[in-house]
């Protein structure tokens, strides 16, 4: 097994301890130099794990002064003030000068565009479509499991753990054909009778189909790391569907406070998050972030993603992965729907994601979109 680089090690280890409380809010870190001397590495590889961290919201780079804790969990749902844990400790903090607030409570300023990426090599998948209905024949014809090929499920899982670090069965994973139909399947199993909240603005078919399937929707307004915390501690809504990476229009990418916020926004309602992933597999991020699902996999957070972005538009196949305490009941309420990938999509995307050609695509990716923004 491939040893975990040393700056990984020092990155998790200061994640956990800013997590579990051992670092406060605002409180300054130890030096690169100090670390560096406790740890018995070099300077350079306590900067890389120090950048990392900053780069996901956990800590604050200030010149000529050091590393300071940015990362807040405190729940501002359990109170009645108007401002929000994060916010009112930033205001009390007097080494952070006003221009953080107004990063916190400012709109976002422009409509953020997708970047293209380049579609699956044609000819990789063409040799797998072709192996695949060779090796398989008439296995193809044989109806796939209502939540979709075990198989699939199984290489889906494993690609989970492998690039998100999420450990789940494939028996949490439902197999769909695309985003837009599980958005649907998501109301079935949550019911009508909730209020759906939904970024304000965001993807336009989104607050359509939930629309249509007879769910009452509610808007909730955007600021620059995700829905405001005014928003949320205000919304009536028993379903958050948030697109923490990148979410479009807006191109807002949720840091690691946010994500804690949602986290505890969610437990404090008894409700759930509907995490819509689409575009994080292309970040150029030294480390992808932490997706919802990993930090609450229990009961409150449903994770959805699709292989549109990372393979063609034209492949309409999506999955779900359910909590793991409430996956049972939520899949009875659906259970009586067959597949709606057909079983050679299913079996070509299992063959990509066991070979390393899928992942191999998405590394090619990313290091064109780092190269074109250096």
């Amino acid at each position: 097994m491939k040893k975990q680089p040393e700056y990984l090690n020092i990155y998790y280890k200061l994640r956990d301890q800013i997590t579990s409380g051992a670092y406060d809010f605002g409180q300054r870190l130890p030096s690169k130099r100090q670390l560096s001397d406790t740890e018995h590495l070099s300077v350079i590889t306590i900067g890389h794990a120090y950048d990392l961290l900053a780069e996901e919201g956990y800590v604050e780079a200030r010149e000529r002064s050091g590393y300071y804790v940015s990362y807040n969990d405190a729940d501002p749902f359990l109170a009645n003030a108007p401002e929000n844990a994060a916010t009112q400790a930033v205001r009390n903090n007097s080494l952070v000068d006003s221009s953080s607030l107004e990063k916190i409570n400012a709109p976002y300023k422009e409509e953020f565009v997708v970047p293209p990426v380049a579609n699956f090599p044609f000819l990789s998948y063409a040799k797998t479509v072709r192996r695949v209905l060779s090796d398989e024949g008439e296995k193809l014809f044989v109806k796939s499991e209502n939540q979709g090929r075990l198989d699939l499920r199984q290489a889906i899982a494993a690609y989970l753990l492998r690039n998100r670090g999420m450990k789940v069965s494939p028996e949490q994973i439902l197999v769909g054909s695309g985003a837009e139909y599980l958005y649907g399947i998501i109301v079935m199993m949550l019911g009508r009778d909730r209020i759906y909240g939904i970024e304000d603005p965001s993807y336009e078919m989104i607050e359509k189909i939930y629309a249509q399937n007879g769910a009452s929707i509610e808007k909730l307004q955007m600021g620059p790391d995700g829905i405001t915390s005014s928003a949320l501690q205000r919304t009536k809504s028993g379903v958050l569907h948030v697109t923490p990476f990148h979410s479009y229009p807006s191109g807002a990418t949720a840091d690691a406070s946010k994500r804690a916020e949602y986290i505890n926004w969610a437990k404090h309602r008894d409700a759930f998050i509907v995490e819509d992933d689409y575009d994080s597999e292309f970040t150029v991020k030294t480390r992808r972030e932490d997706t919802l699902f990993s930090i609450e996999p229990k009961r409150h957070v449903i994770y959805i993603n699709t292989f549109s972005r990372t393979i063609s538009h034209a492949t309409r196949v999506g999955y779900m992965v359910l909590p793991s305490e409430l996956c049972n009941e939520l899949l009875s309420k659906v259970s009586f729907f067959s597949c709606t990938v057909p079983v050679l999509d299913q079996v070509v995307l299992r063959e990509l994601l066991n070979s390393g050609e899928f992942e191999r695509h998405i590394n090619r990716v990313r290091r064109k979109l780092g190269s074109a923004g250096n």
